[in-house]
């Protein structure tokens, strides 16, 4: 069974950690043709003849083709991952910045940049998502564009086919899995939230791969492990301790939002270093003896997506193991009963032929409960200003975000950033 896989954006520096993981994971998710599909038609050609040289490195026979033309590259795709950036790292930096002039943090995923990033994207990739379904109604969409959860619930909402990726949880597990010595495989993460506002409020070694039963092994990584924990999560060890959970490093913009600010009013945006990581890496892919994706590539961020990628679209299309757990980000159906049925939130699901089905959670503390419901009625509101426009809409999201929450504070962010995406957002 050969697969037909198409990346939108398949341009991206990141791309080479895709193509290393469907390589090396051939037997798993079995690829007859890969179609990058990018408008940059040099780097992506770039790109394109790197992957060649990977696949044949690692003796892969997979096709890979390159196209600038949407419609034919995802004609007959068994499945799409979009990975794109409308705006590029250009727009992303002032995501980053603008924020940070008006007292905010400025990220690409998060606050008011994340918001801007929404009202950018949703469009864009239900307009892309709409030509799928033409070219294959049977099609599933692996989202890997942030913000995530905003983008896949437009997805769900439009009918599509789709479920959120992130590599939080990939990351966590793999982590932990070092810290103990055992194979990622018997690590189960009891991972609750939103993308990018997750705890792991247990982790359980499991007896074998796949196993329903183990030992809870949270207090054990934190006893032993905490400061090296708290040094990758840059939050203080004491607070995750009395916690007991180890929080997403996406939480630091909350529990530490005004030490943020101050740090990256000094350190500058991420932005500007990933720009900066790109041009090195984009002279290393011009090399014609390359075959493999550096080391370098791994500062650009996305570690272990491609592993989280092959695991989840190979349980969907039936090539891998019938039935997994994964976390994904998909559709709520009463998981967390404080939240809209239609919400998606990112727990661990069992994912196969049939779907995607979010496997239960125990009920969520206060502590968390709180924060989740408050972030998702902002990102029901961020939709809503990315489908229908207006101002109005944009300074309600900005209004209901934790991060924001005051008036004029709220009004200021929203006349920022319509004045800084007015060449996106025509109804701007």
């Amino acid at each position: 069974m050969a697969l037909k896989l198409a990346i939108v954006g398949g341009g991206s520096t990141y791309t080479p950690e895709l193509i290393d993981g469907f390589a090396r994971l051939r037997d798993t998710l079995p690829i007859g043709e890969l179609v990058l599909i990018d408008p940059a038609a040099d780097r992506l050609e770039l790109i394109g003849r790197l992957a060649r040289r990977i696949f044949a490195k690692q003796g892969h026979g997979g096709l890979v083709t390159t196209t600038t033309d949407l419609t034919a590259g995802v004609a007959g795709a068994d499945a799409v991952l979009l990975q794109l950036r409308v705006g590029g790292q250009a727009a992303r930096d002032r995501d980053e910045t603008w924020p940070l002039e008006c007292g905010c943090v400025g990220q690409e995923t998060t606050g008011a940049g994340g918001l801007a990033k929404a009202l950018r994207t949703v469009p864009v990739v239900l307009d892309i998502a709409e030509q799928v379904r033409r070219a294959n109604p049977e099609a599933w969409i692996v989202d890997f564009t942030n913000p995530v959860g905003i983008v896949t619930r437009a997805l769900q909402t439009a009918g599509h086919k789709a479920v959120g990726l992130c590599n939080v949880a990939i990351g966590f597990q793999r982590k932990f899995a070092a810290h103990l010595g055992v194979d990622p495989e018997l690590i189960r993460l009891d991972h609750v939230g939103l993308n990018h506002l997750t705890w792991e409020r247990g982790v359980t070694l499991l007896d074998a791969p796949g196993a329903d039963t183990g030992r809870e092994v949270l207090p054990e990584l934190l006893d032993g492990f905490g400061p090296e924990i708290a040094e990758d999560l840059l939050l203080p060890l004491p607070v995750i301790r009395r916690l007991g959970v180890v929080p997403s490093y996406y939480l630091r913009y909350f529990y530490q939002h005004d030490a943020v600010v101050a740090e990256l009013k000094v350190k500058g945006s991420r932005a500007a270093a990933v720009a900066a990581i790109e041009r090195e890496l984009l002279e290393m892919y011009a090399d014609p003896t390359l075959d493999t994706k550096p080391e370098l590539l791994a500062k650009r961020g996305g570690a272990f997506y491609s592993e989280a990628a092959v695991q989840l679209i190979a349980s969907l299309l039936g090539t891998g193991a019938a039935s997994s757990v994964q976390v994904v980000n998909t559709r709520n159906d009463g998981v967390l009963p404080f939240l809209p049925e239609d919400a998606v939130i990112e727990v661990p699901a069992s994912v196969g032929r049939d779907g995607v089905r979010p496997l239960p959670q125990r009920p969520v503390e206060p502590l968390y409960a709180g924060l989740i419901a408050n972030v998702t009625a902002y990102e029901q509101l961020a939709l809503e200003a990315a489908l229908k426009g207006s101002r109005d809409r944009v300074f309600d999201a900005l209004l209901a975000h934790p991060l924001v929450g005051q008036l004029d504070l709220a009004e200021q962010l929203t006349d920022r950033l319509l004045a800084e995406n007015k060449a996106h957002l025509p109804w701007a």
